[in-house]
C-alpha cells in the first residue's frame, strides 16, 4: 500500500481541484430561480430523461452517494460542515456525472431535484443529459439524525415508494443499524421490512444498508468485524416478502470473504468516512471484488466526490474501472492522470 500510495502522491503532484473552475456561481444561482419562477421543468425532465432497460448491463453497479446532509453527515477533515456548502457537494457530483462512467446516484428529494434542473438546462444546450440511461436511486430513511437521541430510528423521512414510482426513479435506498440495547432499532427494523414489500410490489430494486453499531462515548460507530456483519447480513435478507430485488450495501472488512459468503444477494461497497486520500478505498474496493461472484460493486459517496485535493471526476472513474473491468489499483493510478481537470469547462456554455 505504501509504494501505491506514493506513486499516486507523486502522480498528483500540486493538482487541487476547484469546484468554481468547474461548476459556474451564476449557473449555481440560476437554480433557486428556476425553483421560484419555473419549478414544472423538473417535472418535464423527469418524463424526458431516458431510463436503462434494465438495472444493470454487466450485472455490476457504480452508484454515487449524495444523501449526506440530510443526516448532518456533513463534516470533512477539520471542517464541521464543509459538506453543508450546496455549492461545494452539488458541484462535485455534477464533477463525477459528467466527468466519469459511473452507473448513477443516489439522493434526497432537494438533491436529485437540482441534478434534474441542471439536466434540463444541459439538454437545452445539448440535446441529451447526463442523467440519461443513469440508475437514479431515492434515499428513503434520512430520520436518524447523527448525536439526536432517536438516532437508532431511521425514520423514513425523504422518498417513499409512491414517489420513487411517479418520478420514474430506478429503485429506493435505506438503511438499518442494529445496537441490541436501543429499542427504537425494531421500529426501524419493521419500517425497512416494509419498504422492501412496497418496492417488491412494483418489481423494483432495494439497497439496503444494514450495519451492526455499538454505542461508544462518540456516538454509534459501527461493529467492522466479519462476524457481526455475518450476523447482520443473516438478519436484511430475511427481511420482507421477498429479496429477489435486494441488494446489500455493507463495507468491506478483514476476513470478506466471511462477510460474502453469508449471502447470495448482490452485495455493494460503501465508501465509509473520506479519508482525504482515495487510494485505500480504492484498494478495499479491489480486494473486495475478489471476496465472492456475489460483490457486483459499489455504492460510494465521500471518498469519491470528496477525494482531498484530487478531481472527483478521476477518482470515479477509477473506481468504475475497477469495478467494471477489473482493473488494478495501480492500473487506475493512469485512468486517474489522464482524465484529472479533463472537460473541467464543460457547463461554462449553461450560463
Amino acid at each position: 500500500m505504501d509504494h501505491l500510495m506514493t506513486a499516486y502522491e507523486s502522480d498528483l503532484g500540486k493538482y487541487r481541484f476547484e469546484v468554481e473552475n468547474f461548476f459556474p456561481k451564476p449557473l449555481f444561482d440560476s437554480i433557486t430561480d428556476i425553483r421560484i419562477d419555473r419549478k414544472k421543468v423538473v417535472s418535464e425532465e423527469l418524463k424526458t430523461r431516458a431510463k436503462r432497460t434494465r438495472l444493470t448491463l454487466d450485472g455490476k453497479l457504480t452508484i454515487l452517494a449524495a444523501d449526506h446532509p440530510g443526516r448532518i453527515c456533513i463534516n470533512y477533515g477539520d471542517n464541521p460542515i464543509l459538506m453543508g456548502n450546496r455549492y461545494e457537494y452539488l458541484g462535485r457530483v455534477l464533477r463525477v456525472l459528467l466527468g466519469s462512467d459511473m452507473d448513477g446516484v443516489m439522493g434526497t428529494p432537494d438533491i436529485l431535484e437540482e441534478l434534474f434542473i441542471v439536466s434540463w438546462l444541459y439538454r437545452q444546450k445539448h440535446g441529451k443529459s447526463f442523467l440519461d440511461d443513469r440508475v437514479l436511486v431515492g434515499t428513503m430513511n434520512r430520520g436518524g439524525l447523527l448525536g439526536t437521541v432517536f438516532e437508532m430510528n431511521d425514520r423514513f423521512t425523504s422518498y417513499n415508494v409512491q414517489k420513487i414510482v411517479e418520478q420514474r426513479l430506478d429503485g429506493g435506498k435505506f438503511m438499518f443499524r442494529l445496537e441490541e440495547n436501543e429499542i427504537d432499532c425494531g421500529e426501524t427494523m419493521v419500517d425497512c421490512s416494509k419498504a422492501i414489500e412496497e418496492l417488491n410490489r412494483f418489481g423494483l430494486p432495494a439497497f439496503f444498508e444494514a450495519l451492526p453499531v455499538r454505542k461508544d462515548s462518540g456516538g454509534y460507530a459501527i461493529r467492522r468485524d466479519a462476524e457481526s456483519f455475518v450476523r447482520m447480513i443473516g438478519i436484511a435478507t430475511a427481511m420482507g416478502d421477498s429479496s429477489l430485488n435486494l441488494w446489500i450495501k455493507i463495507p468491506y472488512c478483514e476476513r470478506y470473504p466471511l462477510v460474502v459468503a453469508s449471502t447470495t444477494c448482490p452485495i455493494l461497497m460503501l465508501g465509509g468516512p473520506a479519508k482525504g486520500n482515495p487510494i485505500p478505498t480504492l484498494k478495499e474496493f479491489e480486494e473486495g471484488l475478489k471476496a465472492g461472484n456475489n460483490v457486483r460493486g459499489i455504492l460510494a459517496g465521500r471518498n469519491i466526490h470528496f477525494p482531498g485535493p484530487d478531481d472527483p471526476a478521476c477518482v470515479a472513474q477509477a473506481a468504475h474501472q475497477i469495478v467494471h473491468k477489473r482493473q488494478s489499483v495501480e492500473e487506475v493510478i493512469g485512468v486517474m492522470k489522464e482524465r484529472r481537470g479533463k472537460d473541467v469547462g464543460m457547463l461554462r456554455d449553461l450560463v
